[in-house]
């Protein structure tokens, strides 16, 4: 994901947070950086705007287009920008496609509040639809946005998806020299029980064991830098606060999971990950040609 990145801008602080990320992997691997910004054309859109027309919008974008531009040249950053009209989600996904980029990086909520990136709209869209990895960050002083990475979060569960996450997660944890955490989740509790409360059966844990180990043997890494966790509960509520209490720099994971079941499909578990992760999550599947129905 090194060799080109796309971020689209909207002036938004999740946004620029979005590109500090994206310069901060590109000065450290040389990277081009891709500034997108979509002027939208859609009514509906173009109302929540103030019924200001696309003139208006461009100039608009041509401004936040510079201010990424500068940022970008002042960290010595390779820069290439583009001002389009149409329907965000589409011409993010249309421009990745066309241009071969590596990674999209994207704020997980848009535009001064008005949801013009926020999951359930084009943020959401293309994470499930894009082809490429696509990072996910939060703006905020409670967020945690470090680089390099000095631990990386898989939760994993054996599915096809989650291999493919495994596989770049461990590529990410050995090229920054950090730790990587393992984690199963038994998701036999609802949201308002707290799992350090209950205790697993032995069968969930030796099979949830078998599971983590069979993951950490697909890694090239040495023992001592990977830390296999079970544990039990909401999914999405121990994937964040496992994050939060270890620390962890950045979370990886597939969007479909749990053997095929969807249990890590968009609109379950990933979004609400996405939605509540101080940590920046970067979400993977499987080639077209792969995936399953």
């Amino acid at each position: 994901m090194d060799d080109s990145l796309l971020v689209p801008v909207d002036g938004s602080d999740p946004a620029k947070a979005a590109l500090e990320r994206a310069l901060d992997i590109a000065a450290d691997t040389g990277a081009t950086v891709h500034v997108l910004h979509v002027v939208p054309t859609n009514e509906s859109r173009l109302l929540r705007f103030g019924n200001r027309d696309i003139g208006v919008l461009e100039e608009e974008g041509e401004a936040i287009v510079d201010r990424a531009r500068s940022a970008a040249t002042e960290r010595n950053v390779a820069v290439v920008d583009h001002i389009i009209q149409g329907e965000p989600q589409e011409k993010i996904l249309a421009y990745g496609e066309s241009h071969s980029v590596d990674c999209i990086i994207m704020g997980a909520h848009g535009r001064h509040g008005l949801e013009e990136y926020i999951l359930g709209s084009t943020t959401e869209r293309v994470v499930h639809q894009s082809s490429v990895p696509v990072m996910t960050v939060r703006a905020g002083e409670d967020v945690t946005r470090s680089y390099p990475y000095r631990s990386v979060l898989v939760p994993t569960d054996d599915s096809d998806h989650a291999r493919a996450a495994l596989e770049l997660g461990s590529t990410i944890a050995a090229r920054h020299d950090s730790v990587l955490h393992l984690l199963f989740v038994a998701d036999e509790l609802p949201e308002t029980i707290d799992p350090r409360s209950t205790q697993l059966s032995a069968e969930i844990k030796e099979s949830a064991h078998e599971v983590l180990q069979d993951a950490a043997d697909r890694t090239e890494l040495s023992e001592e830098s990977i830390v296999t966790t079970v544990k039990a509960g909401s999914v999405p509520h121990v994937i964040t606060s496992y994050a939060e209490s270890t620390p962890t720099d950045l979370i990886v994971m597939g969007t479909h999971g749990w053997t095929g079941l969807d249990r890590y499909l968009l609109g379950s578990f990933t979004e609400r990950v996405i939605r509540t992760s101080t940590v920046p999550v970067l979400t993977t599947s499987l080639p077209k040609n792969e995936s399953r129905s």
